[in-house]
């Protein structure tokens, strides 16, 4: 029988596929560090997760691949991680990669590459949900043709070390975005 926070690390990299190992111990938002490394240990011994990439990411199987949009969708939803229950987040619905509850308000997370503009009208909103778009610079957010609900902009800024930066922006009305700290 494995124990809650070891079903939930099981869970998260069934459903998004490896992860950095320092997503995982951010996940787990209620322990510290130490205590994470363990749980991680101990599932390896277990042979339930796997090292994938020389123990940059985690994973089920070590020869999946990471998903590099999943990865971003992560992080910015770990902005949010302790605002948001360990199981209130999931993959979404394509074009989106991330659904995650916080105050009882939807949010999904949308990570898009250079010339997918056009994936933005895609998403189908709903009443009280808020998309986070992720774009590679700012700069394209005046290309997007943004759907008829709340949007939040986001860039994720991989300039070494464990963690990347994440910047948000306020803006959709194609005059420009604002920087918000969150």
């Amino acid at each position: 029988m494995l124990l809650q926070d070891e079903q939930y690390i099981i869970r998260w990299l069934t459903q998004y596929g490896a992860l950095t190992r320092t997503q995982v111990i951010r996940l787990l938002r209620d322990k510290p560090p130490k205590t994470a490394e363990k749980i991680i240990a101990n599932l390896k011994r277990q042979l339930m997760i796997s090292e994938v990439s020389g123990g940059y990411y985690l994973g089920l199987d070590p020869m999946v691949k990471p998903d590099q949009r999943m990865i971003s969708a992560v992080w910015v939803l770990l902005r949010f991680i302790d605002q948001v229950e360990p199981m209130a987040h999931y993959p979404a619905s394509y074009p989106s990669q991330l659904f995650f509850l916080k105050n009882d308000v939807g949010y999904e997370i949308v990570v898009l590459y250079d010339g997918e503009q056009h994936l933005t009208r895609l998403l189908q909103p709903d009443e009280d949900l808020k998309y986070i778009i992720v774009l590679p610079h700012i700069q394209m957010s005046r290309e997007l043709m943004l759907p008829k609900a709340p949007c939040l902009f986001a860039t994720v800024d991989y300039a070494g070390g464990d963690e990347p930066g994440v910047t948000f922006y306020t803006g959709g009305d194609h005059n420009g975005t604002e920087e918000i700290g969150l």
